[in-house]
């Protein structure tokens, strides 16, 4: 058990020459070390030049003491090593973290529980005055202020390409603020992702606006519909869908998209390439979105995943609104009311979004007599899918968001009775789960024991699904089998070693009584809807 609080002074091991290898094992191993010969190595290469060493020396106690508590402290000092080679000299470093404890406790936790955040230092070492003059721990993103700060970086860049990388390097940076809020516990789950989903905003509507400037180029600027129309850049718009449209993205979250632009049998006239507005629009979507899905030396913005819009995968890029209108209103089917209920505009011309959810909004609503059966049945059969690949790769218990009483469970429950309700109940057309949650709760729909577990049962798994992303920004919903990542993920959602219970055992009799009594009330619900 790691209690760096009676540790003895570290100070010898940076400026006592020749000190006895149990003298070494005896000062570190209490920080948490699994491997103290490797953390007394990495130190010294940390160390550097007889100056620097005695200015790590200084705040080595604190350096220590602050990895300790981290889920991995032996791979937070080689992050450590790593950042230190970047670029910025280490008496200057030592010197400002001297100073500023809180930034080298946030670096020590950045280095110990985030690979990929760590990353994000070591690509830019200067981040760590970003960190303290920005107030980052002190203050949730101010997202008007950000846009501002957004529109001056890119006016300063003049190339295409170029403005991009700097969009890449501002949701980096964007990201690490967050991340690391999320970390030290200062901003709740609700905040969390709810300042992924703004910060996502942002950027896709900074890009969709790079990409119509640079497309005008080219081709002119499209002709609005009508007898001597004029010309008008309002034609577009982006709907974000699934957990986007919600406000509820997590850190490696595909952007689910639907393109809608408004209807025109015009050309655009120009002296190289006339061509109608809906092929335009088409060059549009197919630009925007490998805009925000390339990789390149400044990292990706975003997985875009457009199979939600009318005919997903064999249909247009781009819809005319007037078509995926007569679409929803003609073939749409019970799924598509389900993923509707989570459309929001969020870059573009919102208002043409507006303009069409309120056309669809009968479809998704449906009738007041409209029977439960198909609804339900058409969850069910969802569900059944998903519990088969599941189980298929042996994910059944572990997978956070779709094992049976995981995150989809709930959000199903309160689809499910969005759709079975909203006829009656306007307030119901709500796109984020908490929300809803509260909404049905509020209408008598959901029991009020039941409805405050299932926000509190939401809201943990979805920081446990947080934890687990964060570590490598890789898409996975899955905990870890082996047992040191396991510990790892539990210390990241802030459990700790006690003398009854270890962090790893105690975190899992949570997720598991969650998982448990998140599936008791499903079961329940659905069948007394049958």
């Amino acid at each position: 058990m790691r209690n760096p609080r009676f540790n003895p002074d570290p100070r010898p091991l940076l400026l006592s020459p020749n000190l006895a290898h149990s003298e070494v094992e005896r000062l570190l191993t209490p920080y948490g070390f699994r491997n103290w010969k490797k953390a007394d190595a990495n130190l010294q290469l940390m160390a550097g030049e007889p100056r620097s060493r005695k200015l790590l020396a200084v705040i080595l106690f604190d350096l220590l003491r602050a990895v300790s508590v981290t889920a991995d402290p032996d791979h937070a000092l080689r992050e450590w090593e790593r950042y230190l080679d970047a670029g910025n000299a280490r008496t200057q470093v030592f010197g400002f973290l001297a100073q500023v404890p809180h930034v080298l406790q946030l670096l020590c936790v950045l280095f110990g529980n985030s690979p990929a955040m760590a990353e994000t230092l070591i690509r830019d070492p200067m981040l760590i005055y970003w960190i303290e003059q920005d107030h980052v721990l002190k203050s949730a993103p101010d997202f008007k202020r950000l846009q501002t700060v957004l529109d001056e970086t890119l006016g300063l860049v003049h190339t295409y390409e170029r403005k991009f990388d700097a969009l890449r390097r501002f949701h980096r940076r964007e990201m690490l603020r967050i991340g690391a809020r999320d970390l030290f516990h200062v901003a709740s789950v609700a905040e969390t992702v709810q300042s992924l989903s703004r910060l996502a905003e942002i950027v896709i509507h900074a890009a969709y606006r790079l990409v119509h400037e640079e497309l005008y180029k080219e081709y002119g600027i499209p002709l609005k519909r009508g007898p001597g129309a004029s010309r008008s850049s309002k034609g577009f718009v982006v709907l974000g869908m699934g957990k986007l449209g919600g406000g509820e993205l997590n850190y490696s979250s595909d952007v689910d998209l639907i393109y809608l632009y408004s209807s025109s049998n015009r050309q655009i006239k120009t002296a190289k390439k006339p061509i109608s507005n809906e092929m335009f629009f088409q060059i549009v979507a197919m630009e925007l979105t490998r805009v925000l899905s390339a990789s390149t030396s400044e990292g990706r913005l975003f997985r875009v995943d457009l199979r939600l819009r009318p005919e997903g995968d064999v249909g247009p890029l781009a819809w005319a609104s007037r078509d995926a209108v007569k679409y929803y209103q003609t073939r749409g089917r019970t799924w598509e009311r389900l993923a509707l209920l989570k459309a929001r505009p969020i870059a573009g011309h919102r208002s043409l979004g507006r303009t069409f959810l309120k056309k669809i909004r009968p479809f998704v609503m449906g009738q007041v007599d409209e029977g439960n059966q198909d609804v339900v049945e058409t969850v069910h059969m969802l569900r059944a899918q998903i519990h088969r690949r599941v189980e298929r790769k042996k994910e059944h218990e572990r997978n956070v968001k779709l094992s049976p009483g995981g995150i989809r469970d709930v959000e199903f429950m309160v689809q499910t009775l969005q759709l079975l309700h909203v006829a009656r109940h306007s307030q119901l057309f709500e796109s984020n789960t908490i929300a809803g949650l509260q909404q049905l709760q509020a209408l008598d729909l959901l029991q009020g024991a039941d409805g405050k577990f299932l926000e509190e049962a939401y809201l943990f798994l979805r920081d446990v699904e947080n934890k687990i992303q964060m570590v490598h920004e890789l898409q996975t919903h899955t905990l870890p089998q082996q047992p040191a990542e396991l510990t790892k993920c539990a210390v990241r959602m802030g459990y700790a070693d006690q003398p009854s219970s270890s962090a790893t055992s105690s975190f899992l009799a949570r997720y598991e009584s969650i998982r448990t009594r998140v599936l008791t009330i499903y079961e329940r619900l659905i069948s007394s809807l049958i």
